[in-house]
């Protein structure tokens, strides 16, 4: 498995769990590309844009343009993803929860 597609699916998961954490399960592009940096992924907004892209392709999020940021708002599918109810192409499956 190469390098980047690790950081791909390993980042994908990161958006979904961000977006997990917010009272709307919503954030703009721009917060996630910063929530990434403070993982050690340090990529370009548009980087960031093509990631939603494809979690919005898979059904995990929807995405919303609002000026130069896109909005990311969590599905259902991707909360079942994070709970570990569904498995996800492409997303980096959580870890178990800790007995």
């Amino acid at each position: 498995m190469s390098m980047d597609r690790i950081i791909r699916e390993e980042a994908r998961l990161i958006i979904l769990r961000a977006l997990a954490e917010q009272d709307d399960e919503q954030l703009n592009s721009e917060l996630l590309r910063v929530t990434l940096e403070t993982f050690g992924i340090s990529r370009m907004r548009a980087w960031v844009h093509g990631e939603l892209a494809y979690l919005a392709e898979m059904g995990a999020v929807t995405v919303t343009e609002a000026g130069s940021v896109r909005v990311a708002q969590l599905t259902e599918l991707g909360a079942r993803h994070l709970a570990r109810n569904v498995a996800i192409e492409g997303v980096k499956r959580p870890s178990r929860p800790e007995a």
